[in-house]
């Protein structure tokens, strides 16, 4: 057999393209992440209140049904990543996964966002099993998948970026919907609801036919190391250097977002004292964050991964501490902060996650076995420790220090409030930025890696 040297989009993609897939086709093939963000946020936003208040589940069991339902959804993760590295199908690996996902999610977006006029507990816990099932089988192989579109490190990135900006639509339009209705109908809940679920519905069909057929999936490399089960896998991915160096920068990357994104109109309202702009301000960081993916892209092209997750890390460090020079009444600096935070959001996500796969690279290398779902099915699990680190944290904190979100609070605790919000997410993103600052994998030993890829997959073939 004729030595081909292995490159996914020489298989996946016509001649045209094997430098990598068109814009538009990129844009087809990361459109699931408008609906998968879009529900989301919701469920950390709105729907626990609107299920408490308008459903009357009771404070007690909402919280217990929201925790098993998280702990199902990341219990499912390193599963669904592992099995769909394992799966063999004329269509795929990822595929099947996305489509049936597809379908799940489908089911569970509408039992939740669609409830009927009375909703026992076990309906909503039903309902959370359905849409979590079908949210980790769509997202973990989507993931894997970006990052086997492309051996090439720059197109990575790209390919990365236009996932992460989609993200960000979706976001910015599923915060845009539930604004309007407040505008309109502030006291109707049930409407926010509907609307949430008709954007996630009519948008997931439209957006799995065009990532299911817009870019082929390149085939599975074969394995050349010793058998191993799941568990012994699962075990080498989390005993990998690198990857647990990535993992802990995004861990301290979502950690310090989470603080921020918690507590702004906690800062708005009762620092600024500024409620007419609690949502707008976040609105405004979202709109301009549509547009830090292609920046980065750029940035990235020019310096290295490694070296813009750090300058990224350290500019969001830099606009978080300049938080502590605004006062009541400078809602200009305050508008300018939020601005270039929007304009850097994401930096550190964005380059991290493309090196996820540079990383199962050097991986594979090592053991002979391809893992890349696994080790994006791990990624996921920080995106989702993070924010419950950082909320986690500065809650408390803030309760410590004597704030008191209704009520009166003293101008102890106001300042309290500003120094949590502003230092928070400054020392989170230094830390994010230590923690890759001597990072080993960069373009030329990963260049290395591709080749000795290539050469062992050229071997094989031939035989």
């Amino acid at each position: 057999m004729a030595s081909v040297a292995f490159e996914p989009t020489a298989f996946a993609a016509p001649a045209a393209e094997r430098d990598g897939p068109s814009g538009a086709r990129l844009v087809a093939f990361g459109s699931p992440a408008i609906p998968l963000a879009a529900a989301g946020l919701p469920l950390a936003l709105f729907v626990p209140q609107l299920y408490a208040s308008h459903f009357g589940i009771s404070l007690a069991t909402l919280g217990a049904i929201f925790f098993v339902s998280r702990f199902w959804d990341i219990a499912t993760d390193p599963l669904v990543g592992g099995l769909s590295d394992r799966t063999r199908t004329r269509i795929g690996r990822r595929r099947p996964w996305i489509a049936a996902g597809g379908v799940l999610f489908a089911i569970g977006s509408a039992l939740l966002f669609f409830p009927p006029a009375v909703v026992a507990p076990l309906y909503l816990a039903a309902a959370l099993f359905v849409f979590y099932a079908g949210f980790t089988m769509i997202e973990v192989p989507f993931s894997a998948w970006a990052g086997e579109i492309s051996g090439r490190y720059h197109e990575r990135t790209r390919i990365v970026t236009y996932q992460q900006t989609m993200r960000s639509i979706g976001l910015l339009l599923v915060l845009i919907l539930p604004t309007l209705i407040e505008q309109w109908r502030p006291d109707d809940g049930v409407l926010k609801l509907h609307v949430t679920g008709a954007f996630i519905l009519a948008t997931l069909v439209p957006a799995l036919l065009l990532n299911l057929t817009m870019i082929g999936e390149p085939p599975a490399p074969p394995a050349t190391g010793p058998r191993t089960g799941f568990w012994r896998a699962a075990g080498l991915v989390f005993r990998d250097r690198l990857l647990l160096r990535v993992l802990a920068a995004d861990v301290a990357v979502t950690a310090g977002q989470s603080i921020r994104g918690g507590l702004i109109a906690f800062f708005t309202v009762s620092y600024m004292g500024l409620p007419q702009w609690a949502s707008g301000l976040y609105l405004l960081q979202f709109a301009f964050g549509i547009l830090a993916g292609p920046i980065w892209l750029a940035i990235g092209r020019r310096f290295g991964k490694r070296e813009t997750a750090i300058a990224g890390e350290l500019a969001q460090a830099a606009i978080n501490l300049a938080l502590l020079a605004v006062f009541p009444g400078l809602l200009s600096l305050l508008v300018a902060l939020a601005v270039a935070q929007g304009l850097t959001q994401g930096s550190g996500n964005l380059m991290l996650r493309a090196m996820v796969a540079d990383v199962a690279d050097a991986h594979e290398l090592e053991t002979g076995h391809n893992r890349t779902g696994l080790f994006f099915s791990v990624f996921s699990l920080t995106t989702k420790a993070g924010p419950a680190i950082g909320i986690g944290i500065a809650l408390p904190l803030l309760a410590w220090l004597g704030f008191q979100p209704r009520g009166h609070s003293t101008a102890h605790s106001l300042e309290a409030l500003k120094y949590v919000f502003a230092l928070g997410p400054a020392v989170a993103h230094i830390i994010s930025a230590a923690l890759i600052w001597r990072f080993p994998l960069d373009q030329t030993r990963h260049a290395a890696i591709r080749r000795a890829l290539d050469r062992r997959a050229a071997s094989t073939a031939q035989a």
